[in-house]
């Protein structure tokens, strides 16, 4: 795994004693889901996205900290006519048409997953947590969302997660139109992110040519 020094996004999750300031929140989940459009945009999937395969680097004495999606070993390009033959993922991380009986994998399962760490983030709870993937596969089936959570108080932010975790994949967004929603474009918004923290989530753009030296490794091994 890649040196980060702040380890990893499941250290913030796990500590509900110390509340994120909404213009942190904002930004880290600016810069993840940068970093994931850069990723999608090479048409690959990642298959296990969570808090713990998201990693917090500060460099010393920058002030700063950059988020970074890491762990690729599930990852894979992008399949429309062929079903996954074992599951991939973490089970509270997984989408509802992952427990389908035939499903067919898209970048899709990565936004819900993404719409779970940030719920996770924020709550420090999962939303739908059984104790085993056959539980969890009973409990998403009778579902058809998941509850606005009592500690989720700002509307755009709650409009936002609702849809990365969407149920149906087909109306779930992408990552290039979650950066597009208000809870990142309205003024309101713009003026909670000071111009440091709007310099750190562009830092993400640079993710792009990591990706694409991914999508030249996967494409060497022929491992798709």
């Amino acid at each position: 795994m890649e040196y980060a020094n702040m380890k990893t996004l499941d250290i913030i999750a796990k500590q509900p004693q110390i509340p994120l300031p909404s213009y942190t929140l904002r930004a880290l989940m600016k810069q993840i889901l940068q970093g994931m459009r850069a990723f999608h945009s090479v048409d690959l999937v990642h298959r296990d996205i969570k808090c713990d395969n998201i990693l917090l680097h500060s460099p010393p004495g920058s002030g700063r900290v950059y988020a970074k999606i890491s762990d690729f070993g599930f990852a894979k390009k992008v399949d429309f006519l062929n079903e996954q033959t074992y599951l991939a993922g973490t089970i509270p991380f997984m989408s509802p048409e992952q427990f389908h009986k035939n499903p067919i994998i898209t970048q899709k399962v990565d936004i819900y997953a993404l719409g779970i760490t940030f719920y996770k983030l924020i709550t420090h709870k999962y939303p739908v947590n059984e104790r085993n993937i056959k539980e969890q596969g009973k409990k998403m089936t009778k579902l058809k969302s998941i509850d606005r959570p009592s500690e989720i108080k700002d509307n755009l932010l709650w409009d936002l997660l609702q849809n990365l975790l969407e149920f149906d994949p087909n109306k779930r967004i992408s990552a290039a139109q979650a950066l597009q929603h208000p809870y990142f474009t309205s003024p309101d918004a713009i003026a909670d992110i000071s111009k440091e923290q709007q310099d750190l989530a562009s830092q993400a753009a640079a993710a792009e040519v990591e990706i694409q030296h991914l999508e030249r490794i996967f494409k060497q091994e022929n491992n798709y």
